[in-house]
């Protein structure tokens, strides 16, 4: 079977759909299967988007249409005493976005079929392949037969209980945290104070967040009980929980939806297999706290998404790809570290955890280092790169939206490309326009940047001639 300089994504859920648009729009031609069946909305946990998540979108030219799906948030409360002001921020997005995965799905699958990605509904992998060349997939569909396809890569992006990461053997170590968590979608006779409730008393936890229809989305646990996932859940359950951790159950009515779940804490040890990549959910899984899972899973995307295209379409050597686990795999390892210590905090009971929660966080709501430490790894914006040895300060550093002639670095990354930000004077980086766009600093500054399409900084120097910049340019983006 001849081989097309193509890539088959697993999964039609934001990281996938994210993805395999990012591909599209720079011509590589992808096929997304998704086992569900069109219009069929993925009734997950995810409802909130960070400002990484959200800088993003921006990147894209959709973060306008995102917001306008969902509330903004630029403060909380945790713990009953730790105040986090996200308005000091140093993003655009200085605020946390509550809307509902299903949301974030419609703009991204919007963009990904405009851009020309071959969707495949009620399409489900039953095995995979794959030899130096390429990999060749085995799915079934609706229709009944099995069929075969043939990629030079694919992506997993298909869930916890990923076909993609059985088929290739890796093992997804770890535990589960907590069972018998209780979901459902519902209605409230009285609305809350503010726009997310949280707040855990003895054995219950519970947290609420509008959907902007009209119902909220409610998670409660009651760590008194313990039942399996196949246990069904009534609304006379969620409210008991409810009202045992916030005191009140908001006149609950008219549930559209409930289930019950257990919060895993899970990172599969390698992101690549030869030709095969995970990302998202597939790679690692962890508790909702912090609402980082599906901000994770989107941020993996945008960081394969230009390497596999840049790969594809031959402009950079495949070694590229391994940056993708050495980059993203200590993220995971973070998340997971960060989501479950905030949980353990939460369900604090013992006189000593309780203590220690004390002590923490008014550490945090005093020390201001400390707390913008921990808020950027929360939104995503204080995650950094592997630099190599002796490069510059900002290498490897998330790129802020910084003010150029004309507009500004966000908009210039609209176009999946590298930017070159340099002094007015320099006019080279020509014959790479697919790939590479130069613009200029506002502000007349001499430091020369180059800026990866996920907005990462791929090199700086403080001052560089053009024979020196075009070296670079030739190793990061490619030969002109």
């Amino acid at each position: 079977m001849p081989l097309q300089p193509s890539v088959i994504v697993v999964g039609a859920g934001p990281a996938g759909l994210l993805l395999a648009g990012d591909l599209a729009a720079t011509g590589v031609p992808v096929t997304l299967l998704e086992k569900r069946p069109r219009g069929i909305s993925n009734l997950s946990r995810a409802f909130v988007l960070h400002a990484r998540t959200l800088e993003q979108f921006d990147a894209r030219g959709l973060a306008d249409e995102v917001e306008s799906t969902g509330r903004p948030l630029d403060s909380l409360r945790l713990f009953g005493r730790l105040s986090v002001d996200l308005s000091t921020l140093p993003s655009r997005y200085n605020h946390l976005l509550v809307t509902p995965q299903y949301e974030v799905e419609k703009v991204l699958w919007r963009r990904a079929v405009e851009a020309g990605v071959d969707i495949r509904h009620e399409t489900e992998l039953t095995g995979l392949v794959q030899d130096p060349d390429g990999v060749t997939v085995e799915v079934r569909t609706a229709a009944g037969p099995t069929r075969h396809l043939r990629a030079a890569y694919v992506v997993g992006t298909d869930g916890v209980r990923s076909a993609v990461r059985e088929a290739i053997g890796l093992p997804f170590p770890g535990r589960s945290v907590i069972r018998s968590v209780v979901l459902a979608d519902v209605r409230l006779a009285e609305e809350p104070e503010n726009l997310l409730t949280a707040d855990a008393v003895g054995d219950a936890f519970a947290f609420l967040a509008p959907f902007g229809d009209g119902y909220h989305r409610v998670i409660a646990w009651n760590r008194a009980r313990d039942v399996p996932d196949s246990e069904p859940v009534g609304l006379d359950e969620v409210k008991e929980v409810t009202r045992l951790a916030l005191g009140r159950d908001f006149g609950m009515h008219d549930p559209r939806w409930m289930s019950r779940f257990h919060s895993d804490e899970r990172q599969v040890p390698a992101y690549r297999v030869g030709r095969v990549f995970l990302a998202g959910d597939a790679a690692h899984v962890h508790t909702p706290a912090g609402g980082q899972g599906m901000n994770t899973g989107l941020q993996d995307a945008a960081n394969l998404g230009w390497k596999l295209a840049a790969v594809v379409r031959g402009h950079a050597d495949a070694a590229l790809l391994d940056s993708y686990q050495t980059e993203r795999h200590p993220v995971g390892r973070a998340v997971l570290r960060s989501s479950g210590g905030i949980v353990r905090l939460a369900m604090a009971k013992a006189p000593w955890t309780l203590a220690l929660r004390a002590a923490l966080t008014g550490f945090l709501d005093t020390v201001g280092p400390a707390r913008r430490k921990a808020i950027g790894t929360i939104t995503g914006i204080g995650f950094r790169y592997p630099a190599p040895r002796g490069a510059h300060r900002l290498t490897g550093r998330r790129a802020p939206d910084v003010a150029l002639a004309g507009g500004r670095l966000y908009e210039a990354l609209r176009g999946g490309r590298f930017v070159l930000i340099a002094p007015p004077e320099y006019r080279g980086g020509g014959g790479r326009a697919d790939r590479l766009a130069v613009a200029h600093w506002r502000s007349g500054r001499g430091t020369v940047v180059l800026v990866r399409p996920d907005g990462y900084v791929a090199w700086a120097a403080d001052a560089a001639e053009p024979a020196a910049i075009e070296e670079v340019l030739a190793a990061h983006v490619g030969a002109a």
